[in-house]
């Protein structure tokens, strides 16, 4: 099957078309500045150059009809009549405790998308936006909703439940929902076949570290617990988000700068995190040549980024009842030497030990732990993509396959 998987922000949308077949991307890119004049839709073929385009994209509507004209392209195209798109895979962030996992989308599904939106009011509404685009231009073509939250909506309640009176969970829906859930997915689901057994067995933390960043722990298979919360602001540090903190301290600077609720999120999820400590920047590879250089601020922030993995890797061992298989992923996890040494250093007594080499030298699906090592550490790169792309499969042949009859 070849699904076209979309990505919808409020101004770009990244987008691959996957052949599920094969479990390649036939095309890859991305639709940036969305409602300007000056928009750039840049396209990668699987077998061909990288081009961009410019021109005016005023709305999510009008930036789907440059991604599948630029699939339709003779010159940089890979399909030749938009019948080819067998279906098409959105990635939703929120999925409140209506979705467990991915579904056909209907206008009953639709409904229950806006009535989420209070619950992700920055995310919520540019991926409906995207599903109404395409739809709009697919009309016939079924569309599935994969949801970040889905693989962790199953975790306890002792897991997923705050110290706040129970009424007003029940009212407002304030728990633990998690994010990332189809990259820890997909890599908790990598590790057990490259350890070549059966994941019900395994415990295993999942780090995927980026820009936005969280932790996982995985065990059976399913997610009991994650780092994010009601919303990604919980949690690990991160480029621009502060992550875990005592909910006294906003209050406290909210009366002293005299700021609104507002600015208030807007420093916490804007100017915090690496950005905010080190004064320097949000990119970690930035912070690495930082501390190299001496920067008191840089080194602060590092050091506070990989404690607070390390933590998390000790409270989730204990949680799981002990530890299989560490996984580092993400644009940090899957690239940084620096982040995986510190975070594993001195950590033998939980049976956690680094292969210097190997994670020196690390390139696509690999262990880097030691021989020795009781835990088995991993470096998987995600593909949140091709997640969505085989649940949109499985999704829409189970649509098409007849239902045998009740006896």
């Amino acid at each position: 099957m070849k699904v076209l998987v979309l990505n919808c922000g409020s101004s770009s949308i990244k987008y691959q078309f996957i052949d599920t077949t094969l479990q390649i991307a036939l095309a890859k890119g991305m639709v940036e500045r969305i409602g300007m004049s000056s928009a750039v839709l840049t396209h990668q073929p699987y077998d061909k150059e990288k081009i961009k385009i410019v021109g005016e994209i005023l709305d999510h509507t009008i930036a789907i009809e440059y991604v599948i004209a630029v699939l339709l392209s003779p010159n940089h195209g890979v399909i030749k009549d938009k019948k080819e798109i067998d279906a098409v895979g959105h990635r939703v962030v929120h999925g409140g405790e209506t979705f467990s996992g991915s579904v056909l989308i209907t206008d009953q599904v639709m409904k229950a998308l806006k009535d989420n939106i209070e619950l992700a009011p920055l995310h919520n509404p540019p991926n409906i936006k995207g599903i109404q685009a395409s739809k709009s231009h697919l009309p016939s073509t079924p569309q599935v909703g994969v949801f970040d939250t889905s693989f962790h909506i199953k975790m306890p309640p002792h897991a997923y439940l705050y110290g706040i009176p129970y009424e007003l969970y029940k009212k407002y829906k304030i728990r633990r929902y998690g994010f990332h859930g189809t990259s820890h997915r997909y890599v908790s689901e990598r590790a057990a076949k490259i350890l070549g057994k059966p994941i019900e067995d395994l415990r295993i933390i999942t780090a995927h570290l980026g820009n936005g960043c969280s932790m996982a722990a995985v065990k059976g298979g399913h997610s009991v617990d994650t780092t994010m919360g009601f919303t990604p602001l919980e949690g690990l540090i991160m480029g621009t988000r502060s992550g875990d903190m005592d909910p006294s301290v906003i209050l406290y600077i909210m009366a002293k700068e005299g700021l609104s609720l507002s600015e208030a999120n807007t420093l916490m999820n804007k100017h915090s995190g690496l950005i905010g400590i080190s004064g320097e920047s949000s990119d970690m590879r930035e912070i690495e040549e930082a501390v190299g250089e001496g920067n008191k601020k840089a080194k602060y922030a590092f050091d506070v980024f990989t404690y607070r993995i390390k933590k998390y890797v000790g409270a989730y061992s204990a949680a799981m009842g002990g530890l299989d298989a560490l996984v580092f992923t993400g644009g940090i996890g899957e690239n940084s030497i620096m982040v995986r040494n510190n975070v594993c250093a001195d950590m033998d007594f939980l049976g956690i030990k680094l292969d210097d080499s190997a994670n020196n030298n690390v390139q696509g699906e690999t262990l880097i732990s030691a021989s020795d090592s009781k835990v088995k550490i991993l470096r998987i790169p995600t593909n949140e993509e091709l997640v969505i792309a085989l649940d949109t499969e499985e999704i829409v042949r189970g649509q098409l396959e007849p239902k045998s009859a009740a006896v």
